[in-house]
């Protein structure tokens, strides 16, 4: 073997056992989950600007979902269904113009006490004034507790 190809194979050597170091500590570090990112997103809850609907509170358990929802779109409406991932619950309530309510959508199975989740909100309603059947589409994002 010649002298570069010696220096040539040294120089790839000790770099690939850096690489390899770095690549063995990342592993690590997945693993652990120190590089989860949902352990860092904030908690939200954004429903669609154009209903006039306003998630103002909310609080999610292993098994549940409790929101607190304003109408303030100017009208009268009637909420039919919540929908949180794969889970629905029915409501036919009625919710005036500036009124808030608590909706508890139950029997889900949203994970673990201290898992992060973000899940799509479905609100299914209509208008009192036409009795149009509308939806509109959000996000929630929060620490099960």
């Amino acid at each position: 073997m010649s002298k570069k190809a010696q220096s040539a194979m040294e120089f790839l050597m000790t770099y690939g056992w850096a690489i390899l170091v770095v690549l063995a500590a990342v592993a690590a570090l997945a693993y652990f989950g120190v590089l989860s990112p949902t352990k860092f997103l904030p908690e939200s809850c954004v429903i669609g600007s154009t209903s006039g609907f306003s998630c103002l509170d909310f609080k999610v358990t292993s098994d549940a979902a409790f929101l607190l929802i304003m109408n303030s779109g100017g009208r009268n409406f009637v909420v039919h269904n919540i929908t949180i991932d794969s889970c629905t619950s029915s409501f036919d309530r009625s919710m005036p113009n500036g009124d808030k309510q608590v909706f508890n959508i139950t029997g889900c199975d949203f994970g673990n006490k201290g898992d992060s989740v973000k899940k799509d909100l479905i609100i299914d309603y209509s208008d009192q004034m036409s009795g149009f059947q509308k939806s509109v589409t959000g996000t929630i994002t929060a620490k099960i507790m």
